[in-house]
């Protein structure tokens, strides 16, 4: 628990931190008067003065949020040296006023593309988009899927892992019509289309790739700690073996060998195993266990004393320097325009609201990835930046994006917008963000009681 705090915490900070640095930067490039940028809202727990305009840098008692005050001559609470009209926020153009607005998420933006570029560059070991055989009458298997096909493409947009397919798959899910599928067969690539029309209308809101028949193909199978004296040790099999074959038949799987084991009990199986780079043939004659009792007689099943541990097909996802960056600006365009189509769909009824987050389930993202490592971590905060940056671009009065609605009026109008309007408008736009949050900790309270 602690360590969860502590990582939403940093996560929250620097996230802030990087979007009124953007305000900052962009205010003291076109000349506005700082008067105070604040990490949090509420008593200051520290505050210190900086720079030839005294700014005061403060660090707020409640870490929610944070904020760059300049000189404004609509301020009642600050009195204005004559000297510094020129400084203030609202005697400058309509560019300038647009440009410091636009500098929060676009700092947000950058944050995040220097993040997909630090991973890109640094390399991440991710599941390989290969595939398992289908069900018979999932989508998938009516695609003409096969075991072990990798799926290099969606729609002509090349992908690179596991991850990258399910993303690429949740917006031809929600439209519920076709995809098309390059898969890579052998050494020859073809195109699959897979039909999305059959599935439940809230299937998005779901891990809906294994209704799809789409399940990552089997891992290779190695042999974890032995129990002593049990038929794998005592026929000179080891821990950390790879299991290749059993009696030929290729291993394709860990389910699939218990079974094969425990079918044959009392027989001898010969393992085909990978030890240090050789090939070792080993016969094993299988012990036998009495299972549950199933009815009136007890069944005989076979045992021979070894954990069977999958590990997955993994790829190393690396990129040059240059490559990097491309690819983390590539990464973020599409998340963005993810997010915000999302988002859409979710205003319009289309997605169910329940798929809005609050804070209590970044905060439990926050500590999973940082357990995991920092790679995880890294990507979080990367996804979080992104839609900290969508969001405030969002058209409601109090957040970035209204404030850039309200300049672009003025432009039309060629003088600025009535204080009356403002007012109205800003009210509005704060009861919508309440009914966000609202609506958002709902469904994280739901997700924290629920099954």
């Amino acid at each position: 628990m602690v360590g969860t705090i502590i990582a939403f915490l940093v996560a929250l900070t620097l996230l802030i931190f990087v979007h009124e640095l953007g305000h900052y930067l962009a205010a003291r490039r076109c000349g506005v008067k700082v008067l105070r940028f604040s990490i949090g809202f509420g008593k200051p727990l520290l505050r210190w003065r900086v720079g030839a305009d005294r700014t005061e840098w403060a660090i707020g008692a409640v870490p929610l949020g944070g904020y760059v005050k300049m000189l404004d001559e609509r301020d009642q609470t600050e009195t204005i040296d004559p000297a510094d009209l020129g400084r203030a926020f609202n005697r400058q153009s309509l560019w300038a006023r647009s440009f410091v607005v636009i500098a929060g998420p676009a700092a947000n933006f950058l944050l995040a593309i220097a993040l997909y570029a630090l991973l890109g560059f640094v390399g991440t070991e991710e599941p390989a988009p290969v595939v398992g055989a289908p069900p018979a009458a999932s989508a998938a298997a009516k695609a003409g899927l096969e075991a072990f096909d990798r799926i290099v493409g969606v729609d002509g947009s090349p992908i690179a892992s596991w991850h990258e397919l399910r993303l690429r798959l949740i917006e031809p899910v929600l439209e519920h019509g076709q995809v098309d599928l390059e898969v890579q067969r052998g050494g020859a690539r073809r195109t699959l289309t897979m039909a999305l029309g059959d599935l439940p209308e809230d299937e998005a809101e779901r891990n809906f790739l294994p209704t799809l028949g789409l399940e990552l193909a089997p891992g290779r199978v190695i042999l974890g700690p032995l129990t002593p004296q049990a038929a794998a040790q005592r026929a000179g099999l080891q821990e950390g073996d790879e299991v290749l074959a059993i009696n030929g038949r290729s291993a394709t799987g860990s389910r699939d060998l218990v079974e094969l084991v425990r079918a044959n009990a009392g027989q001898v199986l010969e393992f085909r195993v990978l030890r240090q780079g050789a090939e070792l043939t080993i016969a094993v004659p299988v012990d036998t266990l009495a299972a549950e009792p199933a009815g009136a007689a007890s069944e005989q099943v076979g045992r021979i004393g070894a954990v069977l541990q999958e590990r997955l097909l993994m790829q190393t996802v690396r990129y040059g320097p240059l490559a990097a960056v491309g690819e983390g600006a590539r990464k973020t365009w599409e998340m963005s325009w993810f997010s915000l189509r999302m988002f859409g769909k979710m205003i319009v009824g289309e997605l169910s609201m329940r798929n809005l987050s609050g804070p209590v389930t970044i905060a439990g993202l926050a500590g999973r990835t940082a357990r995991i490592g920092w790679q995880a971590y890294a990507n979080f905060l990367a996804l979080v930046s992104i839609s900290l940056g969508v969001l405030n671009l969002l058209p409601v009065p109090v957040l970035d994006g209204g404030h850039l609605v309200y300049y672009a009026l003025e432009g039309l109008r060629r003088r600025p917008l009535s204080e009356r309007f403002i007012e109205i408008t800003q009210k509005a736009g704060v009861g919508f963000i309440v009914l966000l949050m609202t609506v958002a900790l709902f469904n994280d309270f739901v997700r924290l009681l629920g099954p």
